[in-house]
């Protein structure tokens, strides 16, 4: 397993560059009625080196109340698109979640920096003081993912069992802050293109496929598909012979792809049943989400974002105040 002591929570020290390294991985919660919920999210190793943390907005905080509320999560390391990553492991990471929005300046001090290391090109070329007026964007909560349970494979095909790390016996999370008052807000997008129409147009089109399903400890479990086709109601699917087995029942298909140069990225994703039938996963579609892409080259990507500042900067306001917080300012290092 090599050395695990030092700066990783105790996982083995082979997996640190995974974590540190990839661009996205998809981030799993659990809403009330316990169907996984799944998007791409751009990961970060916790700054006392002992979790995996990633962001939400403030004005977008669905995922983060999902993990306040139940904090059983996953994380997939699986997006071979980034810099160095088309050698590394996939790693499929489940833990505890503690959200953290008590302090929203700090939060957003935090995703200013880390975002613009991380993720350079995103915002290469724009003036500050037009960032400066993205708090929408910028004003964050932050999810801390505390491993329990760590499995990872050579690659997405999965044709291998999986290696496997367990946290020691009595590993905890610390609390997440107290819930904000009032009422959540509402989505800020909603779906109205018939699920169909949007499976056709994904399949082929995303490159990466992701199947999260409940494992038997009630954690979600997303593991990488090797094939996809649209069949009847929904999805018939191919997972490697190394993924675990799972029990039927709620499920979520995610897609999504990006450049090598990250500045944006493109995902569909649909939520309903699935189940394995003669060897391959039945995925019976319910609903697609809504698609909150922004993908394209930079000129699209900055119309998207002045749509979305139309959308989402009234809720800034509302949103700090539920915290009884001022709005945060988007402030950048010296």
């Amino acid at each position: 397993m090599g050395d695990t002591t030092g700066r990783t929570g105790g996982w083995p020290a082979e997996l640190l560059p995974v974590f540190q390294r990839s661009v996205t991985a998809e981030f799993a919660t659990l809403t009330r009625a316990g169907t996984p919920i799944t998007a791409p999210t751009t990961p970060y190793v916790g700054e006392d080196g002992t979790t995996i943390d990633v962001s939400t907005g403030l004005t977008y905080p669905a995922k983060a109340e999902r993990a306040r509320r139940d904090p059983r999560v996953c994380l997939l390391f699986g997006d071979p698109v980034g810099e160095g990553m088309h050698e590394a492991q996939v790693v499929l990471v489940q833990g505890l979640a503690t959200v953290r929005d008590s302090d929203l300046q700090a939060n957003t001090d935090r995703y200013v920096r880390v975002s613009a290391a991380k993720l350079p090109d995103t915002v290469k070329g724009q003036p500050r003081f037009v960032l400066r007026k993205m708090a929408f964007y910028y004003a964050r909560i932050w999810v801390e993912v505390t491993p329990v349970h760590i499995r990872w494979w050579d690659d997405r095909s999965l044709d291998a069992p999986a290696r496997s790390w367990e946290a020691p016996a009595g590993t905890a999370a610390p609390l997440s802050d107290p819930a904000p008052t009032g009422s959540q807000p509402p989505p800020w997008k909603t779906q109205s293109r018939p699920w169909p129409e949007l499976a056709q147009d994904a399949v082929g089109r995303l490159s990466l496929h992701d199947l999260t399903v409940v494992d038997a400890n009630g954690f979600p479990l997303c593991l990488p598909v090797a094939a996809t086709e649209v069949a009847g109601e929904g999805f018939r699917l191919r997972l490697g012979d190394g993924a675990p087995a799972f029990a039927p029942g709620p499920a979520c298909l995610t897609m999504h792809m990006h450049g090598e140069v990250f500045t944006g990225q493109e995902n569909r994703s649909f939520v309903g049943t699935a189940a394995l039938v003669d060897g391959e996963v039945v995925f019976r579609v319910e609903r697609a989400l809504a698609d909150w892409s922004l993908g394209g080259r930079r000129a699209k990507v900055a119309t998207g974002f002045l749509g979305a500042r139309r959308r989402l900067a009234p809720r800034l306001t509302v949103e700090a105040a539920r915290r009884s917080q001022p709005v945060p300012e988007v402030r950048f290092p010296a």
